[in-house]
């Protein structure tokens, strides 16, 4: 099978390698801003891997020409974070083909609807399957010239749904193969709320910030970052989340249970579970505040979870706070920007079961 990876980053080095590995014939796209990984594939015409997966794998193009990967490709995966997502699919309009399978990886919040609505595509159309993962299946670094180290390939909590979710079934029978560990959600709902980031990293960045600001990053984010107090916090966000999920009619598994069930975590508490937890070692903070786990994970996802919950009725205080406080010390503010909501993903104008109904 053809497939195409839309992305240069950290997953989507390992997404194009384990699809290579399995088999298939895999092209990499990435805009010309980002051309180092491009270029340093090509140099040696594939990508080297070690840790959870090992070996070289041959990558057939690796390039800025997105007609050369895309057009004959009968799966696409966009890997890359929130804000790549829409020009990911703008990028691939010209060359969207009846049949493909699109697969937003990860979700960071509706990204299959984003990517749908970026197609030019009617939510309900399914004249090509568009589908999304509640995570990336890997934590994974690039660690030298195309070369990536995969310490944790994840063992479950790894979720798929399509979009409209009758698709659900096809879409899981492409990628089971693959990726083995990967569960049916109930729908787009369930892959998007199950995204943790949004519980983790803005709480934890926030109670750090005058050590990351300090230090430049120079601590481990889970070792020394996370206390009791600030287990707390990502405990009082997460029950927020859980609460979004029952009012949809969604089970919203907590943050560390899904870690101990993704191999990351040995315990599932909000503060010992993370510092000590054996797939968080080692991982440094980010070098300044000014990252994706403010810009991305409460400029996104805090702010797409709080919008939800607004409109069909459940409060979220301690997200509206964590945004606030986020805001403030960025100077800029989160919830203005309306990066992800539902109004600009199409669906502020549905109630509650109208939502249910055309997922």
């Amino acid at each position: 099978m053809k497939v195409a990876v839309l992305g240069s980053g950290n997953g989507a080095l390992a997404t194009a390698f384990e699809w290579a590995k399995a088999g298939h014939e895999v092209s990499i796209f990435d805009f010309e801003q980002f051309p180092k990984n491009i270029e340093q594939i090509n140099n040696v015409g594939g990508i080297y891997s070690e840790g959870e997966l090992e070996g070289f794998q041959k990558i057939t193009y690796a390039g800025h020409d997105i007609s050369k990967v895309v057009s004959d490709a009968e799966l696409i995966f966009a890997v890359g974070p929130a804000y790549s997502t829409e020009p990911f699919g703008e990028a691939c309009k010209p060359y969207v083909k009846p049949g493909q399978k699109y697969v937003v990886c990860p979700s960071s919040c509706a990204g299959s609807i984003v990517f749908k609505n970026a197609l030019g595509l009617d939510i309900k159309d399914d004249s090509v399957i568009v589908a999304e993962t509640s995570t990336l299946p890997y934590a994974v670094r690039i660690i030298g010239d195309a070369k990536i180290a995969v310490y944790n390939r994840l063992k479950g909590g790894y979720f798929l749904a399509a979009l409209p979710t009758k698709y659900t079934d096809e879409i899981y029978g492409v990628l089971a193969p693959v990726f083995n560990t990967i569960k049916k959600a109930e729908n787009v709902l369930k892959t998007t709320l199950q995204n943790a980031n949004p519980v983790i990293h803005p709480a934890v960045s926030l109670l750090n910030a005058a050590l990351i600001e300090r230090t430049n990053g120079e601590f481990y984010f889970y070792e020394e970052g996370v206390t009791q107090s600030v287990g707390r916090l990502m405990k009082a966000v997460d029950e927020e989340r859980i609460k979004i999920g029952k009012k949809l009619g969604i089970t919203v598994i907590p943050d560390p249970i899904l870690g101990m069930e993704q191999g990351y975590q040995a315990e599932p508490t909000y503060d010992t579970g993370y510092s000590e937890a054996p797939g968080f070692k080692g991982i440094k903070a980010q070098p300044s505040l000014d990252y994706r786990y403010f810009n991305e994970d409460a400029g996104f996802g805090l702010v797409f979870f709080s919008d939800l919950a607004n409109q069909i009725g459940v409060e979220t205080p301690v997200m509206d706070a964590v945004l606030k406080l986020v805001s403030v010390i960025m100077d800029r503010d989160y919830k203005a920007e309306k990066a992800r909501t539902m109004e600009g993903i199409g669906l502020s104008k549905y109630s509650l079961e109208e939502i249910k109904e055309i997922l």
